[in-house]
């Protein structure tokens, strides 16, 4: 091999290193933004992932109870009218995390009626922080598990396995319809698939095609929330919690007998 060979195969193989690590350095949101970056991103609409990383790293700046991340704030109640559902989702979390920011209340109060069942349920979470307990029953649709229907009639071309970890927006079934057009079926929360329907099943408009039980860290936060705010009538949902199950974690569990226990001294008063 001539010294060129050399040179061109070795030029080949750390461009083939490089991109990955570019590509993890340009999505990563440990990474540090200045100001200017976390300005820039806030208002990169093209880029949504460039949202979430200024959010992200605004969060942070209040959990340091840094006064510099007030000059975001504005921004902050402007996303939470944004189109993208997962900037929706991180804003409601974020502005939570001040409950002297300007406007922050009435944007929460306002994601309540969000379309997607995860932005009302941070927006709820959040709500909580600022002694607000409107989004009770918000939360409390955070312990459910998530039943999806058939859009239309169709069959099943091809469906996950229960049992199977899934993330919020994640594809569970292809249902196929029509002139062979396609639907996809996706989960509109994180969390494990307890019953989907088979390969080849008929399925009826509005029928049920798949029930996804809610991930543990959004039962645990639904359940700290719950024992601030809950009342008597929330126990139903929470002892299903308090089982020793493999599929519910230790603390989950632990926290479901505490919140019990709260709302039961609460009430007693």
């Amino acid at each position: 091999m001539s010294r060129t060979q050399k040179l061109l195969f070795f030029i080949t193989a750390w461009l083939i290193c490089l991109m990955p690590f570019l590509f993890w350095w340009n999505t990563w949101f440990g990474r540090k933004l200045s100001d200017q970056q976390l300005t820039e991103y806030l208002h990169d609409a093209k880029k949504p992932r460039h949202i979430q990383q200024a959010l992200v790293q605004v969060g942070e700046r209040i959990g340091r109870h840094e006064a510099s991340a007030q000059e975001w704030y504005p921004d902050l109640v402007r996303l939470a009218v944004d189109p993208v559902e997962e900037v929706r989702n991180t804003d409601a979390w974020v502005m939570g995390q001040d409950t002297s920011g300007a406007g922050f209340h009435e944007a929460l109060l306002k994601l309540l009626s969000d379309p997607s069942p995860m932005v009302r349920g941070n927006a709820a979470l959040s709500l909580v922080r600022f002694g607000d307990a409107t989004g009770r029953p918000q939360i409390l649709a955070l312990l459910q598990s998530a039943q999806i229907t058939a859009p239309q009639s169709g069959r099943i071309l091809d469906s996950d396995r229960p049992g199977t970890a899934i993330h919020q927006n994640g594809l569970i079934a292809k249902l196929e319809y029509g002139e062979k057009q396609v639907a996809e079926i996706r989960s509109p929360i994180p969390g494990r698939i307890r019953s989907v329907a088979g390969t080849g099943a008929t399925i009826a408009a509005g029928a049920e095609i798949a029930v996804v039980d809610p991930a543990p860290d959004q039962v645990w936060e639904a359940l700290r929330a719950l024992y601030l705010i809950g009342e008597p009538d929330d126990i139903a949902a929470i002892r299903p919690y308090q089982r020793e199950l493999p599929d519910v974690p230790d603390h989950v569990r632990k926290q479901a007998l505490e919140t019990e226990q709260a709302i039961v001294k609460r009430s007693a008063r």
